[in-house]
């Protein structure tokens, strides 16, 4: 009977999801009458978006350049929906696309084309990015793990066991440091929430210093060890520590849920075997850390690490964010502080709960339709092709309100709609 019952479930949610087809516009349906227990447990989705306000500064008269800014990637429990530039825009976007980082996968850009600045001209280009999210706090992560053996690592992960300029995982005062944590404990699992706190909260005292007085020092891994830094020095820290200890860890660039405009923040992921990467807060101090609390903009590969600042917060930054890369050496983001120039912040514009099966047609729908999107976004189509792909970024919006209004289900009904119409598109 139980077995019968869970065929059943598994009928009805197909049928569910093949009916959005041809379901009228403001159907609702509530998934929370399944039994979410019997088709995949329950998962909660999150629709997230990113604002950024980018002020150029051009030092000098330009020709038309390009600037790359980190986009979202379609990452584990993650994936863009849509970008949107808003009207106040003042720079001239002669174009913008979005583009895959091939030499490091996930990531992507969006590649904006700019029209020619006058020298000491200052111009803003403002957008958004939908991401959806799904929730996860790492509950099923093992409560033990031995240190890994280099050797029976994947292959992938052990570019992020390399030594940097910034993280510098061979020094001896970074060697001491990571013994002291271990104190001849095998187990990673302790080690990793021994780290989390330990790059928060050790001289403290000194962190607070710098940030009164509007300073801080060089964000590297020893640096940060000797006086505490920012989350982009602790980032750093972290990684040293894990990397000495045979444990892949990477940087990542995010937007969270702080509630107020910033810059880019810094988080940690550190690979678990046979389970996999495993969100660090170094803010908090936290691990792990739950997943729908930031939108990942960059997984940092190594290369990506040597070009960090003196200085993350104030107005001594120069434009030379690993999120951000001009064409013209002439010109430079803008920066005076958080509330003006160049920031950024994260919105929960919702959430809902449905079950596992329906958040993996979503996540794939949303996927496939992105796919397309970035396939045609910035390519200069004409005739039907335009009026087309017009109508599918259409769809793509609508379901981005029905998540926030109306649900799961009219969002994966937009989302269909959208795929419809870029299918239409001939090449």
């Amino acid at each position: 009977m139980k077995k019968n019952s869970k065929i059943l479930t598994s009928i009805t949610l197909f049928l569910i999801i093949i009916s959005s087809s041809i379901m009228s516009i403001g159907q609702k349906t509530n998934f929370e009458k399944l039994a979410l227990q019997e088709c995949g447990g329950e998962v909660e989705l999150h629709l997230l978006r990113i604002e950024h306000h980018l002020e150029l500064f051009a030092e000098e008269n330009t020709s038309v350049f390009s600037v790359l800014y980190a986009c979202p990637p379609r990452y584990s429990y993650q994936a863009p929906v849509f970008v949107e530039i808003f009207n106040d825009t003042t720079a001239d976007v002669l174009n913008y696309k979005i583009e895959d980082d091939i030499d490091c996968t996930p990531n992507k850009f969006v590649n904006f084309t700019i029209n020619n600045m006058h020298k000491n001209e200052q111009k803003l280009v403002h957008f958004t990015v939908w991401v959806l999210v799904e929730h996860n706090d790492f509950s099923n992560i093992p409560s033990s793990k031995n240190f890994p053996n280099i050797q029976t690592l994947p292959n992938e992960t052990k570019i992020w066991l390399e030594k940097t300029d910034v993280t510098q995982k061979d020094n001896i005062l970074i060697k001491l440091r990571s013994k002291v944590l271990r104190l001849e404990n095998d187990d990673m699992i302790t080690y990793a929430k021994k780290v989390a706190p330990f790059i928060k909260n050790h001289r403290y005292l000194s962190f607070v210093l710098q940030l009164n007085l509007g300073m801080f020092f060089s964000q590297d891994a020893i640096t940060t060890l000797l006086i505490n830094g920012e989350n982009v020095g602790r980032s750093h820290l972290a990684c040293a520590l894990f990397r000495n200890q045979n444990i892949p860890a990477r940087v990542i660039i995010v937007n969270n849920d702080q509630g107020f405009w910033t810059q880019m923040h810094y988080m940690v992921e550190y690979y678990v075997p046979d389970y996999g990467w495993v969100l660090l807060d170094t803010t908090k101090g936290e691990t792990p850390y739950n997943t729908s609390r930031q939108i990942i903009n960059r997984i940092c590969y190594p290369s990506d690490e040597n070009n960090t600042k003196t200085d993350y917060i104030f107005r001594f930054m120069k434009g030379e964010e690993r999120w951000i890369w001009t064409s013209n050496e002439n010109v430079s983001p803008l920066y005076i502080d958080c509330n003006q120039a160049s920031k950024t912040q994260m919105f929960n514009e919702g959430k809902l709960k449905t079950c596992k099966q329906v958040s993996l047609a979503c996540f794939n729908s949303t996927e496939e339709v992105f796919d397309r999107y970035q396939m045609y976004q910035g390519i200069n189509l004409t005739g039907e092709n335009l009026l087309f792909f017009e109508s599918a970024k259409g769809f793509q919006k609508n379901a981005i309100n029905s998540f926030i209004d109306e649900g799961i289900m009219n969002y994966y009904y937009y989302l269909q709609r959208s795929l419809e119409e870029y299918n239409k598109i001939v090449s």
